[in-house]
């Protein structure tokens, strides 16, 4: 089975009509309806972008790769006219068969016009999936609070660092942790009250890097507290109590 071109499955993507053909075929293809799928989830994230969102510039190979496709010259070439058939006695091909010269412009010039329409479709929706795709369009992340993480008595030389970013209206702590830990149990990240009288786990910490989502019903005002701890492989959910490092976080 033959499927879409990429420029009618864009047209598609973008709700244009692309004719009934192409429609049916989408409908008995698997394969070129998940390509329009793609395209529609390219075209949906650039069309929600919100007034203020930030837009990185895309990288070079996106730019290349959108000129590679279309087969467009680089800025600064200009396209150069052939020159007419010539024929004996100075009088060119054109002056001899101007009708048939005229009917073969006329009908030559159709196909092209509809490629670079269909090609600037598909450049359009490359350019959104391609900006989407190297992080350019995301929602906008907001550093709310930092804290710096201190090593406890037992653990000498352990340090970190947490930063409470809010992104899509929601909470995460991102932590690095500083630290010689054993190969033995895990570390635990929580959020903890000033004063150590309440407590949420945020999860484990695989590494010495990791982001967690805060609970959207968690106070982060009042689990102000950054703590990663040393925990056995017991099954035990509390806190062992036996805390690497801790910091506070405090806006900047």
């Amino acid at each position: 089975m033959s499927h879409l071109d990429p420029e009618v499955a864009a047209l598609l993507a973008l709700g244009e009509d692309a004719g009934a053909d192409a429609q049916r075929h989408v409908e008995e293809c698997a394969e070129c309806a998940a390509e329009v799928a793609s395209f529609e989830r390219a075209v949906l994230a650039g069309r929600a972008t919100r007034e203020g969102d930030t837009l990185l510039t895309p990288p070079d190979r996106v730019w290349e790769s959108i000129r590679s496709e279309l087969a467009l010259a680089d800025a600064g070439d200009e396209p150069t006219a052939a020159a007419p058939e010539a024929t004996p006695g100075g009088t060119d091909a054109a002056d001899r068969h101007p009708a048939h010269h005229a009917a073969r412009r006329r009908r030559v010039s159709r196909r092209p016009v509809f490629f670079v329409l269909a090609g600037s479709v598909a450049a359009v929706v490359a350019l959104v999936a391609g900006v989407w795709a190297v992080g350019g369009i995301v929602p906008r992340t907001d550093i709310v609070a930092e804290a710096r993480l201190d090593g406890f008595p037992a653990w000498q030389g352990a340090s970190g660092d947490a930063v409470l970013e809010r992104i899509d209206g929601h909470n995460r702590v991102v932590v690095d942790l500083d630290a010689s830990v054993p190969s033995n149990g895990h570390r635990e990240v929580w959020l903890l009250t000033a004063d150590a009288s309440d407590l949420v786990s945020l999860g484990v910490l695989e590494g010495s890097s990791g982001t967690f989502d805060v609970p959207d019903d968690v106070d982060v005002e009042r689990f102000s507290v950054v703590d990663i701890s040393q925990e056995a492989d017991d099954g035990d959910a509390a806190h062992s109590g036996d805390s690497i490092v801790r910091g506070t976080l405090s806006a900047g």
